[in-house]
């Protein structure tokens, strides 16, 4: 019996539990940081002692019970160390992404009641130092990364984290017994993180996450797939996401994993290959963009080897359908699996980083089947996660030998759901977070009265028990003729093409289908070069009608792969720029905010369903990162598909 059994880890509080976790294992490294090319790890009492230091720092600068600590920037250990010293003396913190404008982190700060910030680097301090006179209530912005800052220094305003820690010091040598008695404090049911939403409807909630809320999770995540305390994970999933702070606030203090920081989000890739974690959690998109290296390698290889690795690809795939679902497979077919996994595909994942990894997460938006069987029949372990901000990311998840490509798996131990008489997904479990900051109206909305969870999605569950997610509800499309169709469905077995980056698909009280896509740069720019096509830039490469003809053959290969009529895409139009999160077109997760492209391009969808339009000029507004903008006149063409 371990010591886990003795015990119940959701009584804890997270400073308690990092407690809990020194007396267990106080020299097994708990954090890892590569700095200058060198990894520096942290040992789970050093983290205690760091977390204590800040925790005492902010409690010097008047920082207390239930004030709002706000953190902007890259994944750190100081974010970590910041975050967990600020619930220690009864903070609440809150994360912002850091690709956040100006004008967005005021709102947030101001709505959040903020009262002190910390920031990486000089970056996301004038960030802040331009809207100072907005955010009356920021008493005190924290930098980790001193350079550039020395013009800031004679300003109290601002403050380095090493001399926050300093102050916390202090304070513990003055009074020893302090810091103890502040974690002894708190409880699990106390709200110690204001996580926001995606913000898919707008601009983005404060759900109220306790300390129970976070381990909880963990614990039972961990009874689905059983994680060693020698197990590695790599953090590079922007902290402000609830995808990132579960594994950092749950799954590492429920189980002692060791967390890595990258250098930078740019060698995050890199990174991973030093390190080979045992498990990773990764939005959609990062899957896609593996594939797609995946596709170009394979793409410049000799013809010898590509056809090898097709015949290979089809054995993988037919293998991974016993491998899902726990069959038997027959030993012939076993047999040139293990063969191809020899010669093919782990020397791949090897290279990817993926050799050691024994199971990959995907959630925070959907994926395709097709993509996910891709990614199995390689012999990575993905699977599928579902849940929200507001029940601490993870609420369903496939079991190994239990798998199905088109649900996101069955609830995890402790989770009830049920369908609603409208097919929305209701969920229950004591991950659920105790509503929204501020927002007692949308809280009522939220929660029922006996603690059921709405999700605002449209599903069902099937004979095995496994969750079928549709798509929102408010996004569920009904052609003319009232079939039901879910355009999210559509749009990712379109992407499943290596030529197509993103889709937005249309078609709700319409005769047919139609869509917005966009392309590949990477992809379809390898493509155009192989051939000889010149452009200079995305917009360029789009409106060439060679790439046209190109996105036509994928999407009559769509349609052909689509049983229902009312499926197919009867009309698309290939989009000028790449849908982005700071024009409002995306989410920071990914999602894409339906209501706001339809508005923003209103005049291409109207085109879409006027067939006596074949090519419409727009005004393309670009907007830069420095705030200036410059607009382009093109012409955009519509393409209809014969036979549909």
């Amino acid at each position: 019996m371990t010591v886990e059994d003795t015990i119940t880890l959701t009584d804890f509080s997270i400073p308690q539990l990092l407690r809990w976790r020194v007396g267990k294992s106080a020299s097994r490294v708990a954090l890892r940081e590569k700095e200058f090319g060198i990894w520096r790890g942290y040992t789970w009492q050093e983290y205690y002692d760091i977390v204590g230091k800040a925790g005492m720092g902010l409690r010097s600068i008047g920082f207390g019970k239930d004030m709002k600590l706000a953190l902007i920037g890259d994944n750190i250990p100081e974010m970590l160390f910041t975050a967990v010293g600020g619930m220690a003396v009864g903070g609440v913190g809150a994360g912002i992404y850091q690709s956040s404008l100006p004008d967005e982190i005021a709102q947030i700060l101001e709505y959040l009641e903020v009262t002190v910030v910390f920031c990486e680097d000089q970056e996301q301090v004038d960030k802040l130092l331009e809207i100072r006179d907005r955010v009356p209530n920021v008493t005190r912005v924290i930098y980790e990364d001193p350079r550039g800052m020395r013009s800031y220094r004679s300003d109290d305003w601002f403050m380095d984290f090493k001399d926050l820690c300093r102050l916390g010091e202090a304070a513990m040598e003055k009074d020893p017994a302090a810091f103890g008695a502040m974690v002894d404090g708190g409880a699990p049911d106390d709200v110690c993180f204001l996580c926001l939403t995606s913000g898919t409807t707008g601009l983005p909630k404060g759900a109220m996450m306790t300390h129970r809320n976070y381990i909880n999770m963990g614990v039972q995540i961990t009874k689905v797939d059983h994680l060693e305390p020698t197990d590695e994970y790599l953090s590079f999933l922007p902290f402000a996401w609830i995808g990132e702070q579960m594994n950092s606030f749950g799954v590492a203090m429920a189980t002692g994993i060791t967390i890595n920081f990258p250098e930078s989000v740019e060698t995050a890739m890199d990174d991973l290959k030093e390190i080979g974690p045992h498990f990773i959690f990764g939005a959609p998109r990062i899957y896609e963009t593996i594939r797609s290296q995946i596709w170009l390698k394979m793409d410049d290889s000799y013809w010898f080897n590509r056809m090898i690795h097709a015949y290979f690809m089809k054995i993988g795939l037919r293998a991974a359908r016993y491998r899902m679902s726990g069959k038997s497979m027959p030993f012939m077919l076993g047999l040139l699996s293990w063969l191809g996994t020899q010669i093919i595909f782990r020397p791949q994942i090897n290279q990817i980083g993926f050799l050691r990894l024994r199971r990959a997460y995907t959630g925070g938006a959907a994926l395709g089947p097709d993509l996910f069987t891709f990614y199995q029949a390689m012999g990575v372990n993905l699977k599928q996660i579902y849940g929200q901000t507001e029940i601490t990311g993870i609420a369903y998840m496939h079991v190994d030998g239990d798998i199905k490509p088109e649900t996101v798996g069955k609830p995890l131990p402790g989770t009830e759901c049920r369908i609603s008489e409208a097919g929305e997904i209701l969920s229950r479990s004591p991950s659920v977070c105790a509503g929204y900051f501020k927002l007692p109206d949308k809280t009522d909305e939220l929660l029922e009265k006996d603690g059921w969870l709405h999700s605002g999605d449209a599903g069902y569950l099937d004979d095995d028990g496994h969750l079928v997610v549709i798509d929102r509800v408010s996004d569920v499309m009904h052609n003319r003729g009232g079939d039901m169709f879910s355009p999210m469905f559509l749009e990712n077995k379109l992407k499943f093409s290596p030529y197509v980056k993103e889709v937005v698909v249309f078609g709700d009280q319409q005769d047919h289908v139609a869509a917005l896509i966009n392309i590949d740069p990477i992809i379809v720019g390898k493509w155009a070069e192989d051939r000889s096509l010149s452009y200079t830039t995305f917009m360029d490469l789009s409106l060439n009608p060679k790439v046209a003809e190109l996105v036509r053959a994928q999407v009559a290969e769509f349609n052909r792969t689509v049983e229902k009529p009312h499926f197919h895409i009867h009309r698309f139009a290939i989009l000028y720029k790449m849908l982005d999160t700071d024009d409002g077109e995306l989410t920071k997760t990914g999602k894409i905010r339906r209501k706001f492209v339809r508005e923003k391009y209103n005049d291409l969808y109207q085109a879409l369903y006027d067939e006596s339009v074949s090519e419409k000029e727009v005004e393309a507004v670009f907007q830069y990162q420095d705030g200036q903008s410059t607009t382009v006149t093109t012409q955009v063409s519509f393409y209809t598909m014969e036979g549909v």
